[in-house]
């Protein structure tokens, strides 16, 4: 009788990774908020609701080029009986604005402020232009072309809910409100540990030696996801001194999660998993190609992932599993990579048994995809030069070109 323990599917490890992520928040202890300048808040996740300090826009303003009238006094115009009426100041932008006298009109540019009386704007096009006096030809009912105070957003009322992401337009509508400083969700603080006595620091790794590839890709992947890497730090397999340097970082008490690579497969030196095994981390293997081993689980508090050694493994082991915990545990609103369908170029023979995700090319015009390089995990080079991520299921079933499959692009947000 087999007494192998059997893998682990992918959606219970995504599951476990998530639940982990959210220890200890909830409604009575949401993520922390700090408050940060306008200018530095792009893409940040907001923390509070944005009420509205008055009503926008400000003022009554016009929505053309045209002339500022009473309705009323234009409404018979037509093409053949046009009504003429005298030219009053003209309204540029910015200038202030009085009342329109009776029987008169005045110009008025798009943006400016609408006089007292006013109730329609008549653009310059069904006019002959004149500054003295005008010639209008059709008539305009009234509030036509007049963007009229609040009719954008009222005073009192939310402009932005909290959880959304600041992008071009929510950073626009903050300034519009004259709002400096804005309060946002504190990104994740991350402390990356690349364990392995084959790492090198120096430029030139000895004999045996390789550089450390995933301080750098598992960093980056922790900022692209909006965490801050705090440190990046690399341990040999020596058990003593990879607790020794994990308990003193820790204790500085400025870490929400700490990535692992390395050192959890069944090696003779699996420092990870001989180190924290006996500390509570549970390390399992996932039905998953690349990145089956893995182990997860809280250390003085503190959420730790451990993911494998190879570069394409804690690559793609990130974006299964800790990208979106970790977005969804800050409460970014799109901890998810968008997927796709799109229709292969080329034949696939998925693995039987095991969830693989393949490196690919999404063409987005055409919605194809075309796998991109072998299928095994010692391939950074073409990770490098892929954007997506094809997701073949664990049955095995020989894949035609034409046929659709699903994709995780790499390149949404």
């Amino acid at each position: 009788m087999s007494t192998r323990t059997p893998l682990r599917p992918v959606p219970e490890h995504q599951r476990h990774v998530a639940t982990l992520l959210a220890a200890g928040r909830g409604p009575d202890r949401p993520w922390p908020t700090e408050t940060v300048p306008l200018d530095r808040a792009r893409g940040r996740v907001l923390g509070e609701p944005v009420i509205a300090p008055e009503p926008l826009p400000a003022f009554d303003n016009s929505g053309m080029d045209g002339y500022a009238v009473r309705a009323a006094e234009v409404a018979s115009a037509t093409s053949g009986t046009p009504v003429r009426l005298p030219v009053g100041e003209d309204i540029p932008a910015g200038a202030p604005v009085g009342e329109l006298v009776p029987g008169t009109v005045r110009r008025i540019m798009t943006g400016a402020a609408v006089p007292m009386g006013a109730d329609a704007v008549v653009e310059v096009e069904v006019t002959d232009g004149g500054t003295e006096t005008v010639e209008i030809r059709e008539a305009r009912p009234v509030g036509r072309f007049v963007r009229t105070a609040g009719s954008d957003v009222a005073a009192g009322a939310q402009v932005l809910a909290a959880g959304t992401t600041l992008g071009p337009a929510q950073l626009g509508v903050l300034a519009a409100f004259g709002i400096h400083d804005v309060v946002v969700r504190r990104r994740p603080r991350v402390l990356i540990v690349s364990t392995g006595s084959e790492l090198a620091e120096d430029p030139a790794p000895g004999s045996g030696q390789i550089r450390d590839a995933n301080g750098a890709l598992l960093a980056a992947a922790v900022e692209e996801s909006g965490g801050v890497a705090v440190r990046k730090l690399w341990v040999e397999d020596d058990v003593p001194t990879f607790l020794a340097l994990l308990d003193g970082e820790l204790a500085a008490g400025d870490v929400d999660l700490v990535i692992t690579s390395g050192g959890v497969s069944a090696g003779a030196y699996e420092v990870v998993k001989d180190g924290l095994g006996p500390r509570g981390i549970e390390f399992v293997k996932v039905a998953m190609q690349p990145g089956m081993p893995q182990g997860s689980g809280l250390v003085d508090g503190v959420p730790v992932v451990c993911l494998p050694g190879n570069p394409v493994s804690a690559l793609t082991s990130w974006e299964v599993f800790v990208r979106p915990a970790l977005r969804l545990a800050f409460g970014h609103p799109r901890p998810q990579r968008s997927v796709v369908r799109a229709t292969l170029t080329e034949p696939l023979e998925p693995l039987r048994g095991k969830r693989q995700l393949r490196r690919a090319r999404l063409d987005r015009i055409t919605g194809t995809v075309r796998p991109w390089g072998p299928p095994g995990s010692g391939f950074l080079g073409w990770f490098a030069g892929a954007d997506a991520l094809i997701d073949l299921p664990a049955d095995g079933a020989l894949l035609a070109a034409g046929d659709t499959v699903e994709v995780w692009d790499l390149t949404s947000d």
